[in-house]
């Protein structure tokens, strides 16, 4: 099945059904030049998929880091990456924030309000993912984490009243066609598109974001 929203744009990345995981990383490293790691990865027992990480109830199964140190392993070479996959090709692809983007997380209905929005303001769009637990992840300009809190403030919010979420140093975000166990699999909204390689700063989209996330309480 082809990771795609009903109703937004086609891209290259990725772009061929059932392309492998350790395909869809090395076009990310490729193409995009995003650092990726692999994370955990499903298994199945008694017919059910079980997170490799071994906890009975994992809140992201197949969709995490599997180590503690995932921060020494992310890497941009193609070599390494194919490598990497082909120890564990079930490993889910987890993307670093902090580095050549960060993320503002929002509910998948604000997120759909604010693109629906920001297309007719003709706002230049980046990368935006949908994952199976209905979150929505809209790639910007490394630095957003700083910025945001503050710029929510000028636009009347306390930050603490949105359930919006900026993903900066530290923390990662899995990419498509990673699987959150039987829950499904995450998904472009907005695909990487030479278009869109040049990525928005979080000035651009916070207004239309802290909007929908307001209208979402």
């Amino acid at each position: 099945m082809e990771e795609t929203i009903a109703g937004t744009k086609t891209a290259q990345i990725p772009k061929q059904r059932g392309e492998s995981l350790q395909e869809a990383a090395v076009r990310y490293a490729e193409e995009r030049h995003w650092d990726v790691f692999p994370g955990t990865w499903l298994e199945a027992a008694d017919g059910v998929q079980h997170c490799s990480c071994g906890e009975p109830v994992c809140s992201a199964p197949g969709a995490h880091p599997a180590r503690e140190d995932w921060a020494t392993q992310t890497t941009g070479s193609v070599t390494v990456v194919r490598r990497m996959w082909s120890k564990q090709p079930a490993a889910s692809i987890l993307l670093p924030t902090g580095r050549t983007f960060d993320a503002i997380e929002v509910p998948e209905t604000a997120g759909c309000l604010a693109l629906a929005r920001m297309r007719r303001m003709e706002l230049t769009l980046g990368p935006v993912s949908c994952t199976p637990d209905r979150r929505m992840h809209f790639f910007v300009l490394p630095g957003a984490a700083a910025k945001v809190p503050d710029l929510v403030r000028n636009l009347g919010w306390p930050p603490s009243s949105l359930d919006l979420v900026t993903l900066g140093e530290g923390a990662y975000v899995a990419a498509p066609p990673t699987r959150f166990g039987s829950r499904g699999a995450v998904q472009w909204a907005c695909r990487p598109t030479p278009a869109n390689r040049w990525l928005p700063d979080a000035e651009e989209l916070i207004s239309p974001l802290a909007y929908a996330c307001g209208r979402d309480r």
